[in-house]
């Protein structure tokens, strides 16, 4: 059985307290080890190790130094990739071809990505007259914030913690990182990773526990965290945002969504279904830039529907080591609650179910685990619960439309601005469309497309701020104007 400790000032210790809570496969319900729970002692100790870290060596390295240090995780991160693929598909079930191609590659990536963009962009400078005739030059300077707390999600544990961690570590800010409490391991095993690389004690911290009274409130509400970043639910983000007003920290949130895929009669059907299962399915649906509202123009919206059944028919339901399984399980047995409770509530509400709906059969070995069908409904009103309320698993809703001003009025009508995926071979169409969505990402003929140098988040309730590229370094930097009287 494994033990889970925090990871503090480059050691690995455990709670004052004894508390632990259980780490559970969801595949089959086995138990994976134990998670020491922080108290506030363990955040009290993990910021203090962090804010005393911007002091000492960390601070003294050049940018160049700090990169050439952030590629030795990346490259180690890739050098223990098995380690971290196993790790990481305990945790979460998912296909272990998914999580090799995906989330370990692209985890250790953001490491690289991001030193890279902040040694290619440069700060502004401007020269002023004054009324001497003279002059005046001002410098824009980047420091770090400080101490970051990064609150990281379960559905891609690795790939959105290191998407925090590498910007504000190449920024030369330190962290104290509350991976979620479903999926404790690679967080934990990155710690070994920053000891073996020279990373010095306290620049990197990780706290296991909760939400509310736990690792989770004590960190959020700490008066020696600078800023926070997080990923999750609307619900918790706002309880964050109160946290974080004490002190007038900044924050940073990618939260829910309830996103639309538009798809237009002359769109390609073939790569619209293809990128539609994608967007709907991968991950067991627990993506938030998923699709879950499809739009579809009305001369093709039988077919469309016959082929996602059709496709939905084909995924294959196994453990992560199966070469031909395609689909996982969901996060853990609640969470499969939370989804099932929306299976119901849309039979309540009038839906046609045209596949799925249900808990499998996988047999006496996985009975225990968190199963559940992927899921295709029709026939609902734009008003119900389904349509409106986020349900983050293996599902969509799909729906006709008679003319592209009234797929955009749906599309829109949501309180989430997450992402979008518009399916259409008329460019003009693609853009104007595009232009109209309420949202932070626009796709057309693709979905989860990812240009790291891009900015990424969303609008409405679906977050504050904007990460990836240059954008993030607005969030992990301190930008100084220097004024130099000539």
């Amino acid at each position: 059985m494994k033990e889970f400790k925090h990871f503090i000032n480059g050691e690995y210790v455990v709670s004052a307290s004894g508390k632990t809570f259980e780490n559970r496969c969801p595949v089959d319900n086995s138990l994976i080890g134990m998670v020491h729970e922080a108290g506030q002692a363990e955040v009290d100790a993990a910021v203090n190790a962090a804010k005393a870290a911007l002091k000492g060596p960390w601070s003294k390295l050049t940018q160049a130094q700090r990169t050439e240090l952030l590629n030795k995780v990346a490259d180690r991160i890739n050098e223990r990739f098995d380690e971290f693929l196993e790790a990481e598909c305990k945790d979460t079930g998912k296909p272990r071809h998914i999580a090799s191609h995906i989330d370990i590659p692209r985890g250790a990536a953001n490491f690289k990505a991001f030193s890279e963009t902040l040694a290619n962009h440069p700060t502004e400078a401007f020269r002023m007259d004054t009324p001497d005739g003279k002059g005046a030059l001002n410098v824009g300077h980047r420091t770090p914030k400080g101490v970051i707390a990064v609150i990281s999600p379960w559905n891609l544990p690795l790939l959105l913690m290191t998407f925090k961690v590498g910007p504000a570590l190449a920024c030369g800010n330190t962290v104290v990182v509350k991976p979620s409490e479903e999926t404790p391991a690679t967080t934990t095993l990155l710690g070994e990773v920053m000891n073996e690389c020279g990373v010095p004690a306290g620049v990197f911290n990780v706290v296991h526990g909760f939400g509310p009274d736990s690792a989770g409130e004590f960190l959020t509400t700490h008066k020696d965290v600078d800023a926070i970043t997080f990923t999750g639910e609307t619900r918790t983000g706002e309880a964050i945002m109160r946290a974080a007003s004490v002190g007038l920290r900044n924050i940073s949130m990618e939260c829910g969504g309830k996103n639309p895929g538009l798809v237009f009669a002359d769109c390609d059907i073939e790569k619209a279904v293809e990128g539609t299962m994608r967007s709907a399915f991968v991950n067991c649906g627990q993506v938030c830039l998923g699709t879950e509202r499809v739009y579809v123009e009305r001369p093709i919206f039988e077919k469309f529907l016959s082929r996602m059944k059709e496709e939905v028919a084909k995924l294959k339901l196994g453990r992560p080591e199966d070469p031909e399984a395609n689909f996982g399980p969901l996060v853990s047995l609640e969470h499969r609650e939370k989804v099932k409770y929306y299976y119901d509530l849309a039979r309540e509400e009038g839906a046609t179910v045209e596949i799925g709906g249900g808990i499998p059969d996988m047999g006496a070995e996985l009975n225990d685990g968190a199963w559940i069908e992927p899921t295709i409904w029709t026939g609902l009103s734009d008003d119900a619960r389904v349509i409106r309320e986020e349900i983050f698993g293996p599902c969509c809703h799909i729906r006709p439309f008679d003319t592209e001003e009234e797929a955009i009025e749906l599309a829109n009508d949501t309180d989430y601005g997450l992402a979008c995926a518009i399916w259409t071979e008329n460019s003009a169409r693609a853009v104007r469309v595009a232009e109209q969505m309420e949202v932070g990402l626009a796709w057309v003929n693709s979905w989860f497309l990812r240009d790291l140098r891009t900015a990424f988040g969303g609008a409405k309730q679906s977050g504050i701020g904007r990460e990836g590229g240059v954008h993030g370094l607005e969030f992990y930097t301190e930008t100084k104007n220097i004024c130099i009287k000539l």
